[in-house]
């Protein structure tokens, strides 16, 4: 199946998928909390992308689902909530958020190899549950991956139903640091793909951004949830408690799956990926350590 065969087919199921929710939102009995609602359209939407993933049997329809949904979220919370009080802030959140979308999505398009490849990281969940497969990919790859973009959603949900406090400084670094984030995971990316494309067999990447942590680009999409986690503290300091819950659920996924599973699979195929653990942080961008000389 071609890459444009491909789009197309994981384009259909998204519409359908968001054709779901949204007559679930439309037409559907409600909760006695917007939040709610929208989490069960998500997970409406998240069934019907499950179930083209398995017609398909690639796993990887869900993949650019991460990045779609979080502005259409927004906008149906906001369409529904209305447009009273001071609106500058979820001005600048949307802003963030398409920004990051259109970059993450662009990542994918451009690096998605069409429906005869599929993420390594799905059959080997699907391997290890064994019989349960289809429950693993059910929760493993789709649910659990939505709970938690909801999860980061939830400041943005604060954002609009808190509008009484004007922009201040937190806003101005909630802005810089959503906007540095998604630049810096860009040219991550762009990085790794020249890297990628030049050179040897089996040779780890450790130049540019990547001398500087061996995991830059999931920084940056850390720091993105954390951006939206300080515009929500900027709109009602007094939920401080919850407002960070998306960011600390990415930084748990990432420093608890996704990095050990990534290094694991770089050390088995790349002799030199262990010089670059020694010396290279791990996750947060600082200089590198030195390397050590040999005494002759």
């Amino acid at each position: 199946m071609s890459k444009t065969e491909s789009i197309v087919r994981v384009g259909v199921a998204y519409v359908l998928a968001f054709a779901a929710a949204g007559a679930w939102l439309a037409w559907g009995p409600e909760t006695a909390y917007l939040w709610l609602d929208g989490l069960i359209a998500d997970l409406i939407a998240t069934a019907v992308v499950f179930a083209a993933s398995r017609i398909h049997k690639n796993s990887s329809f869900y993949d650019a689902y991460w990045s779609v949904l979080p502005p259409l979220l927004m906008v149906a919370w906001w369409l529904e909530i209305g447009t009273g009080g001071d609106q500058v802030r979820a001005w600048l959140v949307l802003g963030v958020i398409v920004f990051w979308s259109i970059r993450l999505t662009g990542n994918w398009l451009y690096a998605f190899p069409g429906l005869h490849h599929e993420d390594w990281r799905y059959p080997m969940i699907r391997a290890r549950a064994g019989k349960a497969e289809a429950v693993a990919d059910l929760v493993g790859v789709h649910v659990v991956p939505t709970l938690q973009v909801f999860a980061g959603m939830v400041p943005v949900y604060v954002v609009l139903t808190n509008t009484d406090r004007g922009i201040g400084w937190l806003d101005v670094v909630a802005l810089a640091v959503g906007v540095g984030a998604v630049v810096l995971s860009f040219a991550a990316d762009l990085q790794m793909y020249r890297f990628a494309a030049h050179c040897s067999p089996g040779q780890a990447m450790a130049a540019g951004l990547w001398s500087w942590s061996r995991h830059p680009n999931y920084f940056g999409e850390f720091a993105f949830w954390l951006a939206l986690g300080l515009f929500g503290l900027a709109a009602a300091p007094q939920d401080w408690w919850w407002v960070f819950i998306g960011a600390v659920a990415m930084y748990a996924m990432f420093q608890g799956a996704s990095i050990p599973m990534m290094e694991q699979r770089s050390l088995e195929r790349r002799p030199d990926y262990q010089d670059v653990i020694d010396r290279v942080p791990r996750f947060v961008p600082r200089p590198p350590r030195k390397q050590r000389q040999s005494v002759a």
